[in-house]
Parts: structure tokens; C-alpha cells; sequence
């Protein structure tokens, strides 16, 4: 039996970069608008909008996020600095994302089927594209519910996701063969490594 034992998606969980080396934990601070009104969890993938400010990253098979939420800073009703798990949306005062823009970083991620309940890769997805599941965040803990799609290894250039490795800590067997519900992916092209602007 796996240990332990992963019992839904968490969003994408930033561990180290492609190279192998550790994640120092660097990030870069955008603004949100303060009429966005869209909650932002940790582990989700954003985007740089017009304007200059984050928004949520929505797509599941094609894109080009910044990077990965990991937190955010804003104002409380006091007029006290704060900082978040999570971007709840407007009530949050002159909020600021805190982003993961590295293109070379590496992030752990569950594996769900296309309803976000929990599935398995293989060993053979290690190398492949996959495609996004935009799952519902969890406001008690504050992680993201974005997972990738059991099924959907491919060579599809336009997936957002590629399989870096797979996570051997959980994995477990299934009819006779191991598999493995989360694995390690890095996002195929960020906004910064196009050439293309906002």
C-alpha cells in the first residue's frame, strides 16, 4: 500500500527545478485588479492580463501561464500588511500575487480523472504533455484544485504540462503493474518565454 496515500489534487506544489536542483523558493509580486473577483488558490497556474495584473489561468489544453500562485499580500479592514494562502477575491485590499515565474522549475501534482477524482499515470507518461483539470479550491486549506488528466499523455505541443518524472513515494500496484497517482511536471512555455507580449 502506497504511503502516503494522496486523496485529491492540491494544484501544482513547486519541489525543484529540471536540472535537479532545489527550489529556493523565489518569487516575483504582481498586483491583482481590484475588481477581480475570481479566488486564486495556491498551486494554481496565473497569467499576466492587460494592465499588468494577475488573473487566474483557465485553460487545460493549450496556454501560457507566468508561472504558479503561491501566496498572496493585502490590506485588511484595520489597514494591516497581511499576508494569504489564498486570493479570496475583492474583499482583499490592494492585493498582490506572489508568483513562480522560473520556466525551469518542477512541481508536484496529483493525477484525477476529468471530474478531479484521484487516477493513476504510468512510468511511460514521463516525457509526455498533459492536458489540466481546473478543479474547485479548497478555502479551508487554501490549495488549488488543478490536477492533469489520466489519459491524456501525448505529444500534443500545445499542453500546457510536461512530465518531468513520476513521484515513487506514492505509488502502488494495480493490477500487476505499479502506477502512480501524482507525478512531477514543468509548464511547457510561460508568457516570458514567448516571444509574443501581453
Amino acid at each position: 500500500m502506497a504511503y502516503p496515500t494522496v486523496s485529491g489534487p492540491y494544484g501544482l506544489q513547486p519541489i525543484n527545478r529540471v536540472d535537479g536542483m532545489p527550489y529556493a523558493g523565489a518569487t516575483r509580486t504582481y498586483g491583482i485588479a481590484s475588481n477581480y473577483n475570481t479566488a486564486i488558490f495556491y498551486g494554481d497556474l496565473v497569467q499576466i492580463v492587460t494592465g499588468g495584473t494577475i488573473e487566474k489561468f483557465t485553460g487545460t489544453d493549450a496556454g501560457f501561464p507566468v508561472g504558479v500562485f503561491v501566496g498572496v499580500e493585502f490590506t485588511n479592514a484595520q489597514g494591516q500588511r497581511l499576508n494569504g494562502q489564498y486570493y479570496a477575491g475583492t474583499s482583499m485590499a490592494s492585493a498582490r500575487a506572489k508568483i513562480v515565474i522560473d520556466s525551469q522549475a518542477c512541481y508536484k501534482v496529483a493525477v484525477t480523472d476529468g471530474s478531479s477524482d484521484m487516477s493513476s499515470a504510468s512510468l511511460a507518461s514521463i516525457g509526455s504533455n498533459m492536458e489540466l483539470v481546473q478543479g474547485t479550491g479548497n478555502t479551508n486549506t487554501g490549495n488549488s484544485g488543478v490536477s492533469v488528466e489520466a489519459g491524456t499523455e501525448d505529444t500534443t505541443a500545445t499542453f500546457v504540462v510536461r512530465v518531468v518524472d513520476v513521484v515513487p513515494e506514492t505509488a502502488f500496484e494495480s493490477g500487476g503493474n505499479i502506477v502512480y497517482p501524482e507525478v512531477i511536471v514543468k509548464i511547457n512555455l510561460t508568457q516570458f518565454d514567448r516571444t509574443t507580449g501581453v
